[in-house]
Protein backbone atom coordinates (compact mmCIF):
# COMPACT_ATOMS: atom_id res chain seq x y z
CA UNK A 1 0.00 0.00 0.00
CA UNK A 2 2.85 2.29 0.94
CA UNK A 3 4.76 1.79 -2.31
CA UNK A 4 1.71 2.48 -4.36
CA UNK A 5 1.00 5.78 -2.13
CA UNK A 6 4.33 6.68 -2.94
CA UNK A 7 3.77 5.89 -6.70
CA UNK A 8 1.26 8.30 -7.06
CA UNK A 9 2.75 11.27 -5.14
CA UNK A 10 5.92 10.77 -7.32
CA UNK A 11 3.17 11.08 -10.47
CA UNK A 12 1.71 14.03 -9.04
CA UNK A 13 4.61 16.11 -8.24
CA UNK A 14 5.70 15.46 -12.08
CA UNK A 15 2.93 16.56 -13.15
CA UNK A 16 3.04 19.63 -11.14
CA UNK A 17 6.86 20.23 -12.30
CA UNK A 18 5.60 19.89 -15.48
CA UNK A 19 3.01 22.33 -15.39
CA UNK A 20 4.75 24.63 -13.29
CA UNK A 21 7.46 24.41 -16.30
CA UNK A 22 5.53 26.01 -18.84
CA UNK A 23 3.84 28.63 -16.46
CA UNK A 24 7.06 29.60 -16.60
CA UNK A 25 7.66 29.15 -20.53
CA UNK A 26 4.76 31.45 -20.83
CA UNK A 27 4.99 35.43 -19.59
CA UNK A 28 1.81 35.35 -17.60
CA UNK A 29 2.38 39.14 -16.31
CA UNK A 30 2.33 40.28 -20.29
CA UNK A 31 -0.25 37.76 -21.60
CA UNK A 32 -2.59 38.72 -18.43
CA UNK A 33 -2.43 42.30 -19.05
CA UNK A 34 -3.20 42.14 -22.60
CA UNK A 35 -6.08 39.55 -22.30
CA UNK A 36 -7.49 41.63 -19.18
CA UNK A 37 -7.36 44.66 -21.21
CA UNK A 38 -8.72 43.13 -24.48
CA UNK A 39 -11.84 41.68 -22.65
CA UNK A 40 -12.47 45.12 -21.03
CA UNK A 41 -12.17 46.96 -24.57
CA UNK A 42 -14.80 44.73 -25.96
CA UNK A 43 -17.10 45.53 -23.11
CA UNK A 44 -16.93 49.23 -23.51
CA UNK A 45 -16.73 49.68 -27.37
CA UNK A 46 -19.60 47.70 -27.00
CA UNK A 47 -21.02 50.42 -24.84
CA UNK A 48 -20.20 52.76 -26.90
CA UNK A 49 -22.53 51.38 -29.59
CA UNK A 50 -25.09 50.78 -27.56
CA UNK A 51 -27.64 53.36 -29.44
CA UNK A 52 -25.76 52.92 -32.89
CA UNK A 53 -27.62 51.27 -35.94
CA UNK A 54 -24.38 48.67 -36.15
CA UNK A 55 -22.36 46.49 -33.88
CA UNK A 56 -18.77 45.54 -34.36
CA UNK A 57 -17.24 45.14 -30.68
CA UNK A 58 -17.54 41.95 -30.80
CA UNK A 59 -14.28 42.14 -34.14
CA UNK A 60 -12.13 43.52 -31.47
CA UNK A 61 -12.08 39.93 -30.02
CA UNK A 62 -12.10 38.30 -33.09
CA UNK A 63 -9.06 40.44 -34.17
CA UNK A 64 -7.40 39.79 -30.83
CA UNK A 65 -7.85 36.17 -31.37
CA UNK A 66 -5.98 36.05 -34.68
CA UNK A 67 -3.50 38.56 -32.84
CA UNK A 68 -3.10 35.99 -30.28
CA UNK A 69 -2.17 32.86 -32.33
CA UNK A 70 0.24 35.15 -34.09
CA UNK A 71 2.19 35.92 -30.97
CA UNK A 72 1.82 32.65 -29.87
CA UNK A 73 3.55 31.08 -32.94
CA UNK A 74 6.23 34.28 -32.93
CA UNK A 75 7.88 33.38 -29.43
CA UNK A 76 8.55 30.01 -30.23
CA UNK A 77 10.46 31.89 -33.10
CA UNK A 78 14.02 33.23 -31.96
CA UNK A 79 14.11 36.50 -32.74
CA UNK A 80 17.72 36.43 -34.41
CA UNK A 81 16.45 33.92 -36.76
CA UNK A 82 14.46 36.95 -38.59
CA UNK A 83 17.11 39.17 -38.70
CA UNK A 84 18.12 38.47 -42.48
CA UNK A 85 13.95 39.52 -42.93
CA UNK A 86 14.48 42.76 -41.48
CA UNK A 87 15.66 45.09 -44.61
CA UNK A 88 12.67 43.00 -46.53
CA UNK A 89 10.30 44.05 -44.21
CA UNK A 90 11.37 47.72 -43.63
CA UNK A 91 11.37 48.32 -47.91
CA UNK A 92 7.75 46.56 -47.67
CA UNK A 93 6.49 48.41 -45.47
CA UNK A 94 7.84 51.82 -46.50
CA UNK A 95 6.27 50.84 -50.30
CA UNK A 96 2.82 50.01 -48.48
CA UNK A 97 3.49 54.01 -47.00
CA UNK A 98 3.95 54.77 -50.57
CA UNK A 99 1.26 53.56 -51.53
CA UNK A 100 -1.19 54.84 -49.41
CA UNK A 101 -0.53 58.22 -51.11
CA UNK A 102 -1.63 56.80 -54.62
CA UNK A 103 -4.45 54.23 -53.83
CA UNK A 104 -5.20 54.65 -50.19
CA UNK A 105 -9.07 55.74 -48.68
CA UNK A 106 -9.40 58.84 -46.97
CA UNK A 107 -11.29 59.32 -43.78
CA UNK A 108 -11.85 62.54 -41.43
CA UNK A 109 -8.95 64.93 -43.05
CA UNK A 110 -6.61 62.24 -43.71
CA UNK A 111 -5.84 58.81 -45.98
CA UNK A 112 -4.28 56.51 -43.83
CA UNK A 113 -5.32 53.07 -45.13
CA UNK A 114 -5.55 50.57 -47.84
CA UNK A 115 -7.99 48.42 -48.63
CA UNK A 116 -7.25 44.39 -48.86
CA UNK A 117 -9.82 42.44 -48.98
CA UNK A 118 -12.43 44.07 -48.09
CA UNK A 119 -10.67 45.83 -44.76
CA UNK A 120 -8.40 48.78 -44.12
CA UNK A 121 -5.34 48.60 -43.35
CA UNK A 122 -3.28 51.35 -41.53
CA UNK A 123 0.58 50.29 -42.98
CA UNK A 124 1.48 53.17 -40.36
CA UNK A 125 0.63 50.93 -37.19
CA UNK A 126 3.03 47.88 -38.86
CA UNK A 127 5.57 50.50 -39.78
CA UNK A 128 6.32 51.24 -36.23
CA UNK A 129 7.25 47.32 -35.65
CA UNK A 130 9.85 47.11 -38.97
CA UNK A 131 11.32 50.54 -37.82
CA UNK A 132 12.30 49.49 -34.10
CA UNK A 133 13.45 45.75 -35.80
CA UNK A 134 15.63 47.31 -38.09
CA UNK A 135 16.78 49.95 -36.16
CA UNK A 136 17.75 47.38 -33.22
CA UNK A 137 19.96 45.78 -35.94
CA UNK A 138 21.44 48.77 -37.11
CA UNK A 139 22.20 50.15 -33.10
CA UNK A 140 23.69 46.85 -32.64
CA UNK A 141 26.65 46.42 -35.18
CA UNK A 142 27.07 50.16 -34.62
CA UNK A 143 26.95 51.55 -31.91
CA UNK A 144 26.88 55.42 -30.39
CA UNK A 145 30.36 56.64 -29.79
CA UNK A 146 29.99 59.95 -31.63
CA UNK A 147 27.90 62.00 -33.27
CA UNK A 148 28.12 60.79 -36.87
CA UNK A 149 27.07 57.44 -35.54
CA UNK A 150 23.73 58.94 -35.35
CA UNK A 151 23.35 59.13 -39.15
CA UNK A 152 22.72 55.74 -39.21
CA UNK A 153 19.71 55.48 -36.91
CA UNK A 154 18.49 58.57 -38.15
CA UNK A 155 18.07 57.63 -41.59
CA UNK A 156 16.34 54.22 -40.47
CA UNK A 157 13.50 56.56 -38.57
CA UNK A 158 13.75 58.77 -41.32
CA UNK A 159 11.70 57.45 -43.87
CA UNK A 160 8.60 55.85 -42.43
CA UNK A 161 8.25 59.25 -40.13
CA UNK A 162 8.16 61.40 -43.06
CA UNK A 163 5.54 59.42 -45.10
CA UNK A 164 3.54 58.96 -41.88
CA UNK A 165 3.55 62.90 -41.27
CA UNK A 166 2.77 63.76 -45.16
CA UNK A 167 -0.46 61.49 -44.53
CA UNK A 168 -0.76 63.51 -42.39
CA UNK A 169 -0.88 61.89 -39.18
CA UNK A 170 1.06 63.83 -36.61
CA UNK A 171 0.19 61.54 -34.10
CA UNK A 172 1.94 58.02 -35.41
CA UNK A 173 4.90 60.46 -36.37
CA UNK A 174 5.53 61.67 -33.16
CA UNK A 175 5.61 57.57 -31.86
CA UNK A 176 8.68 57.39 -34.09
CA UNK A 177 10.81 60.10 -33.04
CA UNK A 178 10.08 58.86 -28.86
CA UNK A 179 11.01 55.71 -29.58
CA UNK A 180 14.44 56.57 -31.76
CA UNK A 181 15.53 58.88 -28.93
CA UNK A 182 14.31 55.57 -26.14
CA UNK A 183 16.44 53.39 -28.57
CA UNK A 184 19.77 55.62 -28.91
CA UNK A 185 19.86 56.55 -24.77
CA UNK A 186 19.66 52.48 -24.24
CA UNK A 187 22.44 51.93 -27.04
CA UNK A 188 24.66 54.12 -25.32
CA UNK A 189 23.77 57.56 -26.52
CA UNK A 190 24.86 60.33 -23.54
CA UNK A 191 21.99 62.01 -21.62
CA UNK A 192 23.06 65.59 -22.63
CA UNK A 193 22.37 64.08 -26.19
CA UNK A 194 18.57 63.23 -24.93
CA UNK A 195 18.50 66.67 -24.13
CA UNK A 196 19.56 68.09 -26.66
CA UNK A 197 17.12 66.00 -29.43
CA UNK A 198 14.03 67.51 -27.77
CA UNK A 199 15.51 70.75 -28.21
CA UNK A 200 14.23 71.55 -31.08
CA UNK A 201 10.76 70.84 -30.25
CA UNK A 202 11.21 73.21 -27.54
CA UNK A 203 12.65 75.92 -29.16
CA UNK A 204 9.62 75.72 -32.05
CA UNK A 205 7.16 76.15 -28.90
CA UNK A 206 9.25 79.23 -27.44
CA UNK A 207 8.79 80.63 -31.03
CA UNK A 208 5.33 80.64 -31.29
CA UNK A 209 4.07 81.14 -28.11
CA UNK A 210 7.25 83.04 -26.17
CA UNK A 211 9.34 83.99 -28.71
CA UNK A 212 11.63 86.52 -26.43
CA UNK A 213 12.40 83.27 -24.19
CA UNK A 214 14.67 81.96 -27.27
CA UNK A 215 17.48 85.10 -26.28
CA UNK A 216 18.11 82.83 -23.06
CA UNK A 217 16.97 79.29 -24.18
CA UNK A 218 19.22 79.07 -27.28
CA UNK A 219 22.33 80.22 -25.40
CA UNK A 220 21.62 77.51 -22.90
CA UNK A 221 21.94 74.70 -25.27
CA UNK A 222 24.52 75.82 -27.42
CA UNK A 223 26.45 76.13 -24.05
CA UNK A 224 25.39 72.23 -23.96
CA UNK A 225 26.41 71.11 -27.02
CA UNK A 226 29.32 72.93 -26.52
CA UNK A 227 29.86 70.73 -23.01
CA UNK A 228 28.80 67.74 -24.45
CA UNK A 229 30.84 67.43 -28.10
CA UNK A 230 34.58 66.38 -28.50
CA UNK A 231 34.72 68.91 -31.27
CA UNK A 232 33.33 71.76 -29.42
CA UNK A 233 33.18 74.74 -31.84
CA UNK A 234 31.35 72.78 -34.34
CA UNK A 235 28.87 70.98 -32.62
CA UNK A 236 28.18 74.97 -31.22
CA UNK A 237 27.98 76.19 -34.80
CA UNK A 238 25.73 73.53 -35.91
CA UNK A 239 23.46 74.08 -33.23
CA UNK A 240 23.32 77.55 -33.35
CA UNK A 241 22.25 77.07 -37.35
CA UNK A 242 19.42 74.19 -36.32
CA UNK A 243 18.00 76.02 -33.64
CA UNK A 244 17.67 79.41 -35.79
CA UNK A 245 16.19 77.29 -38.51
CA UNK A 246 13.95 75.71 -36.68
CA UNK A 247 12.40 78.97 -34.79
CA UNK A 248 11.88 81.23 -38.42
CA UNK A 249 10.57 77.88 -40.17
CA UNK A 250 7.93 77.10 -37.09
CA UNK A 251 5.74 79.79 -38.03
CA UNK A 252 5.96 79.23 -41.86
CA UNK A 253 5.30 75.47 -41.29
CA UNK A 254 1.92 76.51 -39.19
CA UNK A 255 0.37 78.72 -41.44
CA UNK A 256 1.15 76.69 -44.55
CA UNK A 257 1.53 73.00 -44.17
CA UNK A 258 -0.67 72.37 -40.99
CA UNK A 259 -4.12 71.94 -41.66
CA UNK A 260 -7.06 73.73 -39.79
CA UNK A 261 -7.65 71.09 -37.88
CA UNK A 262 -4.41 70.00 -37.02
CA UNK A 263 -3.78 73.64 -35.49
CA UNK A 264 -7.44 73.26 -33.64
CA UNK A 265 -5.91 70.03 -32.21
CA UNK A 266 -2.79 71.32 -31.07
CA UNK A 267 -4.07 74.70 -29.53
CA UNK A 268 -7.50 74.20 -28.21
CA UNK A 269 -6.73 71.74 -25.16
CA UNK A 270 -5.52 75.08 -23.49
CA UNK A 271 -8.77 76.29 -24.03
CA UNK A 272 -11.18 74.25 -25.23
CA UNK A 273 -14.25 76.90 -24.52
CA UNK A 274 -13.11 78.23 -26.97
CA UNK A 275 -14.70 76.65 -29.80
CA UNK A 276 -16.74 74.04 -27.79
CA UNK A 277 -18.71 73.04 -31.07
CA UNK A 278 -16.06 72.59 -33.33
CA UNK A 279 -12.16 71.59 -32.15
CA UNK A 280 -12.89 71.94 -28.67
CA UNK A 281 -15.93 69.45 -28.46
CA UNK A 282 -14.29 66.28 -28.28
CA UNK A 283 -11.94 67.63 -25.39
CA UNK A 284 -15.55 69.18 -23.48
CA UNK A 285 -17.56 66.08 -23.60
CA UNK A 286 -14.31 63.59 -22.36
CA UNK A 287 -13.61 65.76 -19.79
CA UNK A 288 -17.41 65.49 -18.42
CA UNK A 289 -17.41 62.37 -19.09
CA UNK A 290 -14.78 60.84 -17.15
CA UNK A 291 -16.07 63.13 -14.54
CA UNK A 292 -19.67 61.96 -14.29
CA UNK A 293 -17.58 58.48 -13.15
CA UNK A 294 -16.69 59.81 -9.96
CA UNK A 295 -15.22 57.63 -7.96
CA UNK A 296 -16.46 54.26 -8.39
CA UNK A 297 -18.21 55.00 -11.83
CA UNK A 298 -21.41 54.26 -13.40
CA UNK A 299 -21.22 50.74 -14.10
CA UNK A 300 -20.04 48.93 -17.22
CA UNK A 301 -22.79 49.73 -20.05
CA UNK A 302 -24.51 52.13 -17.64
CA UNK A 303 -22.62 55.05 -18.92
CA UNK A 304 -25.25 57.71 -19.78
CA UNK A 305 -22.93 60.39 -21.90
CA UNK A 306 -21.36 57.42 -23.40
CA UNK A 307 -24.97 55.46 -24.39
CA UNK A 308 -26.23 58.73 -26.11
CA UNK A 309 -22.78 58.61 -28.06
CA UNK A 310 -21.74 62.67 -26.75
CA UNK A 311 -17.98 61.45 -27.81
CA UNK A 312 -17.64 61.02 -31.74
CA UNK A 313 -15.49 58.27 -32.74
CA UNK A 314 -15.59 57.49 -28.69
CA UNK A 315 -14.83 53.48 -29.24
CA UNK A 316 -11.04 54.42 -30.89
CA UNK A 317 -9.45 57.44 -29.46
CA UNK A 318 -11.36 58.52 -26.89
CA UNK A 319 -12.58 55.01 -25.59
CA UNK A 320 -10.62 55.66 -21.86
CA UNK A 321 -13.18 58.46 -21.54
CA UNK A 322 -16.33 55.25 -21.47
CA UNK A 323 -13.59 54.16 -19.18
CA UNK A 324 -13.50 56.61 -17.12
CA UNK A 325 -16.99 57.35 -17.23
CA UNK A 326 -17.93 53.50 -16.42
CA UNK A 327 -15.50 52.22 -13.65
CA UNK A 328 -14.81 55.95 -12.43
CA UNK A 329 -11.49 56.55 -10.95
CA UNK A 330 -10.90 53.16 -9.03
CA UNK A 331 -11.11 51.51 -12.73
CA UNK A 332 -8.95 54.14 -14.42
CA UNK A 333 -6.34 53.44 -11.90
CA UNK A 334 -6.54 49.86 -12.12
CA UNK A 335 -6.05 50.17 -16.01
CA UNK A 336 -2.88 52.70 -15.70
CA UNK A 337 -1.87 50.08 -13.15
CA UNK A 338 -2.53 47.29 -15.29
CA UNK A 339 -0.14 49.15 -18.49
CA UNK A 340 2.65 50.26 -15.97
CA UNK A 341 2.68 46.65 -14.35
CA UNK A 342 3.42 45.61 -18.70
CA UNK A 343 6.25 48.14 -19.38
CA UNK A 344 7.42 47.24 -15.95
CA UNK A 345 7.78 43.32 -17.29
CA UNK A 346 9.35 44.69 -20.70
CA UNK A 347 12.48 46.47 -18.82
CA UNK A 348 12.90 43.38 -16.64
CA UNK A 349 12.61 41.45 -20.21
CA UNK A 350 15.10 43.89 -21.76
CA UNK A 351 17.50 43.77 -19.18
CA UNK A 352 17.96 39.83 -19.11
CA UNK A 353 17.81 39.95 -22.54
CA UNK A 354 21.36 38.22 -24.03
CA UNK A 355 21.98 39.89 -27.40
CA UNK A 356 21.57 43.72 -27.34
CA UNK A 357 20.08 43.56 -30.37
CA UNK A 358 16.62 41.82 -28.20
CA UNK A 359 17.10 43.96 -25.35
CA UNK A 360 16.75 46.77 -28.20
CA UNK A 361 13.82 45.43 -29.68
CA UNK A 362 11.98 44.98 -26.21
CA UNK A 363 12.93 48.70 -25.31
CA UNK A 364 11.52 50.38 -28.75
CA UNK A 365 8.47 48.31 -28.39
CA UNK A 366 8.11 49.68 -24.52
CA UNK A 367 8.84 52.93 -25.50
CA UNK A 368 6.21 52.27 -28.66
CA UNK A 369 3.49 51.50 -26.05
CA UNK A 370 3.82 53.52 -23.36
CA UNK A 371 4.25 56.84 -24.87
CA UNK A 372 1.04 56.13 -26.98
CA UNK A 373 -0.45 55.46 -23.57
CA UNK A 374 0.46 58.83 -21.87
CA UNK A 375 -0.32 60.85 -25.27
CA UNK A 376 -3.68 59.08 -25.23
CA UNK A 377 -4.51 59.64 -21.59
CA UNK A 378 -3.29 62.95 -21.34
CA UNK A 379 -5.55 64.11 -24.83
CA UNK A 380 -8.17 62.47 -23.19
CA UNK A 381 -8.39 64.29 -19.79
CA UNK A 382 -7.24 67.98 -21.57
CA UNK A 383 -3.90 67.63 -20.52
CA UNK A 384 -2.55 67.06 -24.10
CA UNK A 385 -3.53 68.08 -27.50
CA UNK A 386 -5.37 65.42 -29.88
CA UNK A 387 -3.15 63.42 -32.00
CA UNK A 388 -5.34 60.76 -33.15
CA UNK A 389 -3.10 58.10 -31.13
CA UNK A 390 -4.91 54.76 -30.00
CA UNK A 391 -5.04 52.94 -26.31
CA UNK A 392 -2.70 50.24 -27.11
CA UNK A 393 -5.08 46.94 -27.04
CA UNK A 394 -8.26 48.79 -25.66
CA UNK A 395 -9.10 51.21 -28.79
CA UNK A 396 -10.69 49.62 -31.19
CA UNK A 397 -8.68 49.44 -34.90
CA UNK A 398 -7.76 45.66 -36.24
CA UNK A 399 -3.95 47.63 -37.50
CA UNK A 400 -3.13 48.73 -34.38
CA UNK A 401 -4.26 45.33 -31.99
CA UNK A 402 -2.23 43.52 -34.59
CA UNK A 403 0.72 45.32 -34.36
CA UNK A 404 0.32 45.14 -30.39
CA UNK A 405 -0.02 41.78 -30.59
CA UNK A 406 3.13 40.81 -32.98
CA UNK A 407 4.72 42.92 -30.76
CA UNK A 408 4.16 41.17 -27.73
CA UNK A 409 4.89 38.31 -29.45
CA UNK A 410 8.44 39.63 -30.03
CA UNK A 411 9.21 40.33 -26.40
CA UNK A 412 7.66 37.10 -26.05
CA UNK A 413 10.28 35.50 -27.55
CA UNK A 414 13.14 37.24 -26.08
CA UNK A 415 11.55 36.68 -22.64
CA UNK A 416 11.70 32.75 -23.70
CA UNK A 417 15.06 32.59 -24.93
CA UNK A 418 16.61 34.54 -22.10
CA UNK A 419 15.32 32.20 -19.55
CA UNK A 420 15.91 29.21 -21.88
CA UNK A 421 20.22 30.72 -21.39
CA UNK A 422 19.39 31.03 -17.87
CA UNK A 423 18.73 27.22 -17.31
CA UNK A 424 21.04 26.11 -19.49
CA UNK A 425 23.41 28.08 -17.49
Amino acid sequence: MFARLERRTKAYFYRRSGFTKKLEENDLILWGCSIFLVALAGILIASTQRQANYADWYQHWITAGVGVFLAIQLQRIPLHLIRPLLIPIYCLTSFSLIAVRIIGSSALGAQRWINIGGFNVQPSEFAKLAAILLLAAVLERFPIGKAIDLLRPISVISMPWLLVFIQPDLGTSLVFGAVLIAMLYWAGMPLEWVFLSFSPLITAVFSGIFPWALLVWIPLIVFLAYRSFFNRLAASWITILLQIVVAFSTPWIWNNLLKDYQRDRLILFLDPSKDPLGGGYHLLQSSVGIGSGGIFGTGLLQGQLTKLRFIPEQHTDFIFSALGEETGFVGTIFVLVVFLLFIWRLLKIARQARTDFESLVVVGIGTMLMFQVIVNISMTIGLGPVTGIPLPFLSYGRSALLTNFLALGFCLSVSRSSRTISRNW
